[in-house]
C-alpha cells in the first residue's frame, strides 16, 4: 500500500513543514467521506510531533513504535466508546464527564506531545464522523476554552464527514482540511460522466440545459445515486489537482452543495427544485 507521502503529498507536505517549523496549528478539523483515512493522517501527525529519530517511515523510535501500534500514553482517541471515565455510563455521546477528564489530564505536565483525536466509533473499532448528536453542544463547549488556549505542545484534532455536521463553535476554531478518499470502491460515476465532463467550462447560458441533463438521468435512477456519482466525478477531479488552491476550494464548494441536495432530497424537497439550485450553484 503506498505511503501517506504518495496518497496526500500536498497535506503530508503541508504538516510536515508545519511540524519542523513549529508552526502547526493547535486545533485541526479533517472532513470527507473516508474516515479511516483521516484517522491515519491524525496517527501519522501524531507521530511526526512526537518522533525522537529521523521521522522517517521507517523510524523505530519508542515513540513512533507506541503510536504505530496505537498505544502512546499522550495519543488519545475520544469517542463514544474510547477513553471514557469508570462512573461515565453514557454509550451513544462524548459525554460532559469525558470532557471534565480531558480537562484535568491536560493540567498534568507531560515530556510528549499529548495528541487528542475526537472522533466516532463502535464497538468494533470502525471509525465514524462526529456530528451534533454524537458530540453535543454541551460537552464542547465545556471544552472549548480548552480548545482556544490549550497547554504546550497539546493538539486537537476532529473528524467528521461535513463540516455542517459540526458545532460552528468548533469549526470557527480549528484549521479546516478537507481529506479525499483513499476508496477505490463503489466510486462509478459512469451515468453522470457525459453531464460532468467538462462542466467547469459551462457559461451561465448553458445552466438550464445543464439542470434538464440531470433531472434527465433521475428520471431512470434514484437521484441520491446521481448525486452520489456527481460528487464521485467531482472528488476524482479533485485527487488530480490537490496543487491548485483555487480548483481545490471551488471542487470542495461543490461537493458541499451536492451534499445539501442530498439532505434536502432526504427531507421530500421537489426534485425539479432541488436540482435546479444544485445547477445554479455549481455553474454559477
Amino acid at each position: 500500500m503506498p505511503c501517506l507521502d504518495e496518497q496526500y503529498p500536498f497535506l503530508m507536505k503541508y504538516f510536515t513543514n508545519g511540524i519542523n517549523n513549529q508552526n502547526i496549528s493547535h486545533c485541526l478539523l479533517f472532513y470527507g467521506s473516508d474516515l479511516s483515512a483521516q484517522y491515519e493522517l491524525a496517527l501519522e501527525i501524531a507521530r511526526l510531533l512526537n518522533c525522537k529519530g529521523d521521522k522517517s517511515d521507517a523510524c523505530e523510535c519508542l515513540n513512533c513504535n507506541w503510536i504505530k501500534e496505537n498505544k502512546h500514553p499522550a495519543v488519545m482517541t475520544i469517542s463514544r466508546v474510547d477513553n471514557k471515565p469508570t462512573d461515565d455510563n453514557s454509550k451513544t455521546v462524548i459525554s460532559i464527564e469525558q470532557a471534565r477528564m480531558i480537562k484535568n489530564n491536560l493540567l498534568i505536565t507531560s515530556d510528549y506531545h499529548r495528541v487528542l483525536i475526537f472522533c466516532d466509533r463502535d464497538k468494533e473499532g470502525n471509525i465514524a464522523g462526529l456530528n451534533t448528536q454524537n458530540f453535543q453542544e454541551e460537552a464542547s463547549n465545556a471544552l472549548l476554552k480548552t480548545f482556544e488556549e490549550p497547554p504546550n505542545n497539546t493538539t486537537f484534532i476532529f473528524l467528521t464527514k461535513d463540516k455542517s455536521d459540526m458545532i460552528s463553535t468548533i469549526v470557527s476554531r480549528a484549521q479546516c482540511f478537507y481529506v479525499p478518499s483513499k476508496l477505490d470502491e463503489n466510486k462509478d460515476y459512469s451515468l453522470v460522466f457525459d453531464i460532468m465532463d467538462g462542466y467547469l467550462d459551462l457559461e451561465k447560458n448553458e445552466v438550464l440545459d445543464f439542470n434538464d441533463k440531470i433531472l434527465s438521468v433521475i428520471k431512470d435512477n434514484e437521484p441520491e445515486i446521481i448525486f452520489t456519482q456527481m460528487q464521485n466525478y467531482i472528488e476524482n477531479l479533485l485527487k488530480s489537482n490537490l496543487d491548485n488552491p483555487v480548483l481545490k476550494l471551488k471542487l470542495i464548494s461543490d461537493l458541499k452543495h451536492i451534499e445539501t441536495a442530498k439532505k434536502e432530497i432526504r427531507l421530500n424537497m421537489n426534485i425539479q427544485t432541488v436540482v435546479e439550485m444544485l445547477s445554479f450553484s455549481i455553474i454559477l
